[in-house]
C-alpha cells in the first residue's frame, strides 16, 4: 500500500559564499494516512526545512518528495500551487492573521480563490470556527483576541478548505501552557477524525499528542524513518 507521504533520499543544501550548509541530508520517511506525527530535534537540524519542502514551499537540492502518489517537485510552479490548495493546511508560529479582517474573513481567505458562492464560502468558514471553538468571535479583529483564539483562528483557517494534510511549525510557541495543551487537545481530536498533521516541536508534551516523534539530528533522521 502507498503511504500518504513517501521521501526518499532528500537533501538541501544551503549555500552562502564560500559556505554550504546541508540542511537536511538524505532523508527518507513514509507517513500514512491519519498519522499525527512530531518533528523534533534541536535547533538547526533542519525541522523547519522539512516542513517547508513537504508543504511544497522549498525546492530540495536531491530526492523526492510524493503525496499521494504526486511527485510534488516534478510539477509544473503553476500545478504546484493548485497542489498546495488542494492538499495542505499551514499553521505558522506568527499565526499570519490580517489584521484589519475579521475572524470569519480570515477564515475564509483560502476560499477567495475557489469557485465556491459567497454563501458557500461563510457555511464552510462557520462550521470550522464552531469546532474551533470560535463562533462567537467571528466579527472579531485578531488584536480584540487572546493569544490562543488567534492561534485557534490560524487553524480554523487551515482548515476551512479539508486539506488532507495539516503542517504545523510550532504552533504553541507563542502560547502559555494552558492555551498550548487546549490547542494540541484540539490536534488530537482532529486527528481522531482522521486529519493527517504533521507538526514541528520542541516541546516534549506537545509530542507526546502525537502518534510517532521524528527526531532530525544535524539533518539526518535519528529514530522514526526509514531508509
Amino acid at each position: 500500500m502507498m503511504s500518504l507521504i513517501e521521501i526518499k533520499n532528500l537533501s538541501k543544501t544551503y549555500e552562502g559564499g564560500e559556505e554550504k550548509v546541508h540542511a537536511l541530508v538524505d532523508v527518507g520517511l513514509h507517513i500514512e494516512r491519519g498519522e499525527f506525527i512530531s518533528v523534533m530535534g534541536p535547533s538547526g537540524s533542519g525541522k523547519s526545512t522539512l516542513l517547508t519542502i513537504l508543504g511544497g514551499l522549498n525546492h530540495p537540492t536531491a530526492g523526492e518528495v510524493v503525496v499521494d502518489d504526486i511527485a510534488i517537485y516534478q510539477l509544473p510552479l503553476e500545478r504546484l500551487a493548485d497542489f498546495r490548495r488542494e492538499y495542505l493546511g499551514f499553521i505558522f508560529q506568527s499565526f499570519q492573521l490580517i489584521s484589519y479582517l475579521t475572524v470569519i474573513e480570515n477564515v475564509m481567505l483560502p476560499l477567495s480563490i475557489t469557485e465556491r458562492s459567497n454563501r458557500e464560502q461563510s457555511r464552510m468558514a462557520e462550521e470550522i470556527l464552531e469546532r474551533t471553538g470560535l463562533k462567537k468571535k467571528e466579527k472579531r479583529l485578531p488584536d480584540q483576541l487572546s493569544g490562543g483564539e488567534q492561534e485557534r483562528v490560524a487553524i480554523a483557517r487551515a482548515l476551512v478548505n479539508a486539506p488532507p494534510i495539516l503542517l504545523a511549525d510550532e504552533p504553541t510557541g507563542n502560547l502559555d501552557t494552558k492555551t498550548g495543551k487546549e490547542i494540541m487537545e484540539l490536534f488530537k481530536s482532529l486527528n481522531g477524525e482522521g486529519q493527517t498533521i504533521i507538526m514541528v516541536t520542541h516541546n516534549p508534551e506537545n509530542a507526546a499528542f502525537s502518534s510517532r516523534t521524528i527526531s532530525l539530528r544535524d539533518g539526518r533522521v535519528a529514530n522514526g524513518g526509514e531508509d
